[in-house]
C-alpha cells in the first residue's frame, strides 16, 4: 500500500497493492495503521457511507463542524469518479484550493480526508458506487455544504459532463458567503482538534 500527501494538507491518495490470479483479485483496502503513521493517529471509523449515483451526479461540497468534523476514506466500488478535495479551512496557506482524484474498481485507490477539509465528487459513470469510512456519525446540525459549481472555486468537472445536483447541493452558498457566515472552519481550530486526537491515541 503506498500512500502518498496530497497538495492540501491533511489529504492523502492511496494506492493499494493488487493481487490479481485465476479467481480475481485481493487486496487490503484500508489500514488504519499505516495511515496513523501520517496523521499522528489512527483513524476511529464508527460509520460506513454507501451512495450509488448516476453519471454525470455531484455530491458535495460537504463539511462538518471541527470538532468534531468528519474525516472521510473514499474510494469506488463499482463505476467511477473524480473525487475533489477542497481546502476550506480559513487562515490556511491553501485556503480555497482544490485537488481532484479519479477513483475507480481498477486501480482501487482511495482518497482520505482529514476533519475539517470540503468533499465532493463527480460520478463518471452510470451505476458508480462510493463507500466512504467516516470517524463521525452523521450530525444534521453540524453539517454545511458550498455549492459545488461556485466559479471562485473552479472546481473542474470531467469532459461531456452535465451536472446533476440535490436540491440541497444546488442552494448551497458560494465560498464567500460561507466565509462570511462564520460556519467554515479555521486552520488553527483543525490543528488544535488534530493534536486532541493524537493525545488520545497515545
Amino acid at each position: 500500500m503506498q500512500i502518498e500527501a496530497l497538495s492540501v494538507a491533511g489529504a492523502f491518495v492511496v494506492t493499494p497493492r493488487q493481487f490479481p490470479d485465476d479467481r480475481g483479485v485481493f487486496l487490503e483496502s484500508f489500514r488504519g495503521d499505516r495511515l496513523a503513521e501520517f496523521l499522528g493517529h489512527r483513524p476511529d471509523i464508527v460509520q460506513t457511507n454507501v451512495s450509488v449515483s448516476s453519471r454525470g451526479t455531484v455530491r458535495g461540497i460537504h463539511y462538518a463542524d471541527v470538532p468534531p468534523g468528519q474525516g472521510k476514506y473514499v474510494t469506488a466500488l463499482t463505476g467511477s469518479l473524480v473525487d475533489y478535495v477542497v481546502d476550506i479551512r480559513v487562515g490556511s496557506p491553501t485556503f480555497g484550493r482544490w485537488e481532484a482524484v479519479t477513483l475507480d474498481a481498477v486501480d482501487r485507490r482511495a482518497v482520505y480526508l482529514s476533519e475539517g477539509l470540503g468533499h465532493a465528487f463527480c460520478a463518471l459513470e452510470d451505476g458508480t458506487t462510493a463507500m466512504y469510512l467516516c470517524t463521525a456519525t452523521y450530525n444534521p446540525s453540524g453539517e454545511h455544504g458550498i455549492h459545488p459549481l461556485d466559479p471562485e472555486l473552479g472546481l473542474t468537472l470531467p469532459d461531456g459532463i452535465t451536472p446533476i445536483l440535490s436540491a440541497r447541493d444546488d442552494a448551497a452558498p458560494s465560498l464567500a458567503e460561507a466565509t462570511t457566515s462564520g460556519l467554515l472552519p479555521t486552520d488553527a481550530g483543525c490543528a488544535a482538534w488534530a493534536r486532541t486526537l493524537a493525545q488520545r491515541a497515545n
